[in-house]
């Protein structure tokens, strides 16, 4: 093993050894190396007279580019912002700017265990580097049976991890969170699980209430009481597109500071929140109350981004950044709320026909961009593509009996269309 992911070890070990025991083999192994990009950037503040050390071409003092290119963004960004790589872990001022949005949105979190986020290219990126710090072959993954389907290929196919599933939803429409502990404690042999909170959820568009969230907290401090190392990675893609009575912060607020036993991982991103999914910006943030923990797990995720995609996308990253600091961004932020708000209540109204009850019931939503049918006796996979070929409308079929509705990407006034050719199909079917 590399002496430098020895030292990060040791650091980890010294302060919290059940977080060196979360780290899966390869993030044990991992590190950040000593060197092009560690040499460069020493060079960066030191070499005053010739810089002669990264790969990029110069010209004019600034990075050699097209005029065309530049042209597109005129004096609004200079190419310094531009062209260059970013550095493994991001534009710094950005980190800096995102982490004061999380606490700012997060305001019951203990701010002196909040790691400083590190920039991924969006949040599937953000998940394959923890499934790549934490899980081996066989770690359990415990998810909700209604769950974002590139979850398998993040852990189960690229990892061999075992993702195992508990019922979402209670017999009351609430978050079942009895078959939450129920199947942590199944799992307690296995020294430690990774549990995977998505919230507001993907595919049915739920979010805990308050009350609900706290009863989760206890569950997992309660099992890190009795001994299992519980990584907790927080998938907030959706975050903050909350339309009723749920929780309004991330439940990372609850967990960042529960048990030594805990480590809160989260992940988010601009993709979702902010309507910018070709960006590809997200971020992974830690939460450790030992700040060296925090700088060996930021230089072991860095190593992973430098050995698989070196940086994120420079441009990404600056227009992000001028845009969190605009005296726009607040104001269409909430504009788009409340337009995402106004296409989640029209759904609820369209809902609540009496002739769509012979067709289905739907599960709970509060938040997000989504919904779920549940299908009474027809295929969800047959209807889908009957809806397809007969009547022009696109849906996701989850699994025999669950039909996902993205709301998002349709218009309010055409949500009752919508939800009428879906009963029309469902009809022929039947």
């Amino acid at each position: 093993m590399n002496e430098l992911a020895q030292a990060l070890n040791q650091a980890i070990k010294e302060d919290n050894e059940h977080v060196y025991h979360m780290l899966s083999q390869l993030g044990k192994e991992m590190f950040y190396p000593k060197g092009i990009l560690s040499q460069s950037a020493e060079a960066g503040k030191k070499a005053h007279r010739f810089n002669a050390t990264i790969g990029i071409a110069t010209e004019g003092n600034q990075p050699m580019h097209f005029t065309h290119l530049q042209n597109l963004f005129g004096d609004r960004v200079a190419p310094k912002d531009l062209y260059p790589y970013a550095p493994p872990q991001g534009k710094e001022e950005l980190r800096k700017v995102w982490k004061e949005k999380i606490l700012k949105d997060n305001p019951s979190v203990n701010s002196d265990v909040v790691g400083s986020p590190i920039v991924t290219n969006a949040l599937t990126h953000g998940l394959s580097i923890v499934a790549d710090l934490f899980a081996d072959e066989g770690t359990p993954v415990i998810v909700p049976d209604k769950f974002w389907g590139n979850y398998n290929l993040t852990f189960k196919v690229r990892r061999g991890a075992n993702v195992v599933t508990f019922p979402l939803f209670n017999a009351e429409n609430g978050f079942n969170t009895q078959a939450l502990k129920e199947t942590i404690s199944a799992q307690n042999s296995s020294g430690k699980v990774i549990v995977l909170l998505n919230f507001p959820n993907n595919p049915t568009g739920y979010t805990p209430l308050e009350s609900e969230a706290k009863e989760i907290a206890a569950v997992l401090t309660e099992a890190a009481e009795e001994g299992l190392n519980v990584v907790v990675l927080i998938d907030d893609a959706y975050f903050g597109l909350f339309y009723e009575n749920s929780m309004k912060e991330s439940i990372f607020s609850y967990l960042a500071d529960a048990h030594e036993r805990i480590l809160a991982v989260k992940v988010d991103g601009a993709t979702k929140e902010n309507y910018v999914w070709g960006f590809r910006v997200g971020f992974i943030t830690y939460a450790s109350k030992s700040s060296a923990i925090l700088n060996a797990l930021e230089q072991k995720t860095k190593g992973l981004i430098r050995g698989t995609i070196s940086s994120s996308s420079h441009p990404s990253q600056t227009l992000i950044l001028q845009s969190l600091k605009s005296d726009e961004f607040a104001v269409e932020k909430e504009q788009k709320f409340a337009l995402m708000k106004s296409r989640a209540d029209k759904t609820k109204e369209v809902l609540a026909k009496e002739e769509y009850q012979k067709y289905w019931t739907y599960y709970p939503f509060n938040s997000g961009y989504f919904m779920c049918l549940k299908l009474n006796g027809i295929d969800a996979e047959e209807l889908r593509l009957h809806l397809l070929d007969k009547y022009g409308v696109g849906t996701i079929s989850i699994n025999s009996t669950d039909l996902r509705i993205a709301f998002s990407c349709v218009e309010a006034d055409d949500i009752e269309e919508l939800f009428d050719l879906i009963a029309q199909g469902a009809a022929d079917l039947a």
